[in-house]
């Protein structure tokens, strides 16, 4: 791993990387593309400045070398990033001989890339891709997708992209798709579909189209108006545009954050300050329902040694069965959702507990006791509920012991659900 750690947002690195890189772009007319997966978390842990560094020197490499006018740098992650992952770089289709590739990559990147605990992946015989391979942690565990859209009335839309380039169309698509929206890419895709624009929520598409065919299909959209035009600005400046009632603009770099942004904007443009304020709110009340009773300080030992003694079952089936049905859910998809939340928890726990990062353990045991109740999971949601006794009487002291109980009943109750799963 880095010898630097530090938590950092992976979109503000490429908006750097982006901006770092724009005169030799404008020099060469060449565009930067960002393809991120749709499992790349928000925020990381790792040598954030050793990673700009490193990707600042292999994409000035490729600018300087390359014949192309459009560079992709492809981000993606394993679907089930839970605590420590390889996250994949990889340019696409450079132009650039193997030998001068590699003699680079060896040279120039190896130290770095070695430092970060990263290796160079010899996929393509040819080599006309560039893909290295770096591990980082996962920030805070459960926030594997970090930006959540917060309000009802911005989730299930459609959505219908229109652009010259299909690198940037299938780009978009995938930072789209990561809010779960259904998206469609392309004329072709449209007509075949019945050309219905009305079924669409979002159209997105480009100042330079806005002649032709798909000039006729922004005329069509700007009378519709429950449907949110969003044009894509380029560095090509466009003359005498006739588009007039444009929802919003989108501009490069595009990243999780910026269609966000977007769409916050679009479906609520008040949103922001109140959003704000409801976090405030929730979390100054939000704290475990077990802790509620008022305990002396004295004899909170004794509670904690009374509370192990406690008989639980690791998973109550009929308990789980009763509340997944009274919630509207269902329970084997519950089960799951527990797995890939807390599936090497473990690691995470005992991390934060080292730091001594009161709020993230405090924020842990909320989100654990909820879930181990929802599944029926007694004996860990009362194993959350002790932890979170010692930190309502500040015995702080007491918590390295944790961990360690903390991977065994974790261990217990990862093999009961596997067995009803």
């Amino acid at each position: 791993m880095a010898t630097l750690e530090t938590v950092f947002d992976i979109n503000r690195i490429l908006v750097t990387l982006f901006n770092t890189s724009a005169e030799i772009r404008k020099e060469k007319n060449i565009d930067l593309v960002y393809d991120m997966g749709m499992h790349i978390p928000k925020e990381l842990r790792g040598d954030s400045t050793l990673l700009l560094r490193l990707l600042t020197q292999l994409l000035s490499f490729v600018f300087k070398y390359t014949d192309r006018d459009e560079i992709l740098l492809s981000l993606s992650a394993p679907a089930d990033f839970l605590f420590e992952e390889d996250i994949s770089f990889r340019i696409k289709e450079t132009g650039i001989g193997k030998e001068k590739v590699l003699a680079y990559l060896e040279t120039n990147l190896s130290k770095d890339l070695e430092t970060l605990g990263g290796k160079i992946i010899y996929k393509d015989e040819d080599f006309s891709d560039i893909s290295l391979s770096i591990p980082f942690l996962i920030n805070e565990l459960g926030f594997r997708r970090h930006y959540r859209l917060p309000d009802d009335n911005m989730l299930d839309k459609k959505v219908l992209i229109i652009c010259e380039s299909s690198k940037i169309a299938n780009s978009i698509k995938k930072l789209f798709q990561y809010f779960k929206y259904d998206v469609d890419v392309g004329l072709n895709v449209f007509k075949e579909k019945g050309s219905d624009l009305s079924k669409y929520d979002i159209f997105l598409t480009e100042e330079k189209l806005a002649t032709g065919e798909t000039g006729s299909i922004i005329s069509e959209s700007e009378e519709l108006k429950a449907l949110r035009l969003v044009m894509l600005k380029g560095k090509e400046k466009v003359q005498n545009n006739t588009v007039r009632h444009i929802s919003s603009y989108l501009s490069k770099p595009i990243t999780q954050k910026s269609i966000y942004d977007l769409i916050v904007q679009l479906f609520d443009p008040e949103f922001k300050n109140k959003h704000f304020t409801k976090i405030k709110e929730v979390k100054q009340v939000e704290e475990p329902k077990r802790v509620s009773k008022p305990i002396k300080k004295d004899d909170l030992q004794n509670t904690l040694e009374a509370k192990k003694r406690e008989k639980h079952k690791v998973l109550d089936l009929e308990f789980g069965h009763r509340n997944a049905k009274k919630m509207g859910l269902v329970y084997k998809k519950e089960l799951k959702y527990f797995l890939d939340t807390f599936d090497r928890s473990d690691l995470y726990f005992r991390q934060i507990v080292n730091e001594k990062a009161t709020n993230k353990i405090k924020e842990f045991c909320i989100d654990l006791e909820k879930q181990s109740r929802v599944i029926g999971a007694d004996s860990m949601s009362n194993f959350a509920d002790i932890v979170s006794l010692i930190f309502v009487y500040n015995k702080l002291d007491m918590l390295p012991i944790y961990p360690g109980r903390y991977h065994l009943e974790l261990k217990k109750l990862t093999e009961e659900i596997k067995k009803h799963l």
